[in-house]
């Protein structure tokens, strides 16, 4: 009688077992296919999107007027920022009558 009913135990264990694992499998596959899938139709769009820039790249070259051949020009910059020049004269000009007051 007790292998009869762990036999009886194990054919209920299975048939719960099977159905749930088939499901399971076949979820598994649904999120499988659709991630698959998703990144399918990015590497498409991926491809068009760079079809697309080399073609306004092309379009670009063939009807932007040409570069100068000249080097455009550079302001050379101030040896020292005036307004730090200025700054620093005011600090010493308040430096120097602060001190003659301490005396």
């Amino acid at each position: 009688m007790r292998i009869l009913w762990t036999l009886l135990k194990v054919i209920v264990g299975l048939a719960i077992a099977i159905p749930v694992g088939f499901f399971v499998l076949a979820l598994a596959a649904g999120v499988l296919g659709v991630l698959l899938g998703l990144a399918i139709v990015a590497l498409k769009i991926a491809c068009i999107g760079l079809a697309g820039y080399a073609l306004y790249r092309l379009v670009r070259h063939m009807l932007a007027p040409a570069p100068k051949t000249g080097a455009a020009p550079h302001r050379e910059l101030p040896a020292a920022d005036p307004y730090y020049e200025a700054a620093m004269r005011e600090l010493n000009a308040d430096l120097t009558t602060t001190s003659s007051f301490r005396r």
